[in-house]
C-alpha cells in the first residue's frame, strides 16, 4: 500500500497513532476509528501492575467510551508483526474483517491485515 493508494481517514489513525508513540515515548502508538469516525488513540501502558499494548489500549478506550463497532485500526511500532492477542481485541470489537495497519515508526504501512 502506497501513501497514495492509503484512504485519508487510515493515514489520520496512523498520525496519531505516530503522535502517541513520540510524545509518551512508549514503544507503540496506537488509534482505532469506531463506528461512528470518532478515534481513540493510546500507547504503551507499562505500570507494575498492569501492561497492556498500545492497541488493546485504544480498543479498551473505545469500549468505555460507548463505541458498538470499529472501522479500522492502527499500530505504529518498530514490531514486524502484531501479537494475536491485540488483533484479537480488535475483532472483538470490530469484526474478523476489520482491518490492521501496521506501521513503522516514520509512518509508512507495512501490511494490513484482517483482524480475524
Amino acid at each position: 500500500m502506497t501513501e497514495t493508494t492509503l484512504d485519508p481517514e487510515d493515514r489520520k489513525i496512523i498520525t496519531l497513532a505516530r503522535s502517541a508513540r513520540a510524545r509518551n515515548g512508549v514503544p507503540e502508538g496506537a488509534a482505532v476509528r469506531d463506528e461512528t469516525g470518532r478515534t481513540y488513540v493510546a500507547g504503551t501502558v507499562a505500570l507494575d501492575s498492569l501492561r497492556l499494548s498500545a492497541l488493546r489500549t485504544a480498543v479498551a478506550m473505545a469500549v468505555a467510551s460507548g463505541a458498538k463497532s470499529l472501522e479500522a485500526a492502527a499500530v505504529v511500532s518498530e514490531a514486524e508483526a502484531l501479537p494475536d492477542e491485540d488483533r484479537a481485541a480488535v475483532r472483538d470489537l470490530g469484526g474478523p474483517d476489520t482491518p490492521v495497519l501496521l506501521a513503522g515508526p516514520d509512518g509508512t504501512v507495512r501490511t494490513t491485515l484482517p483482524a480475524g
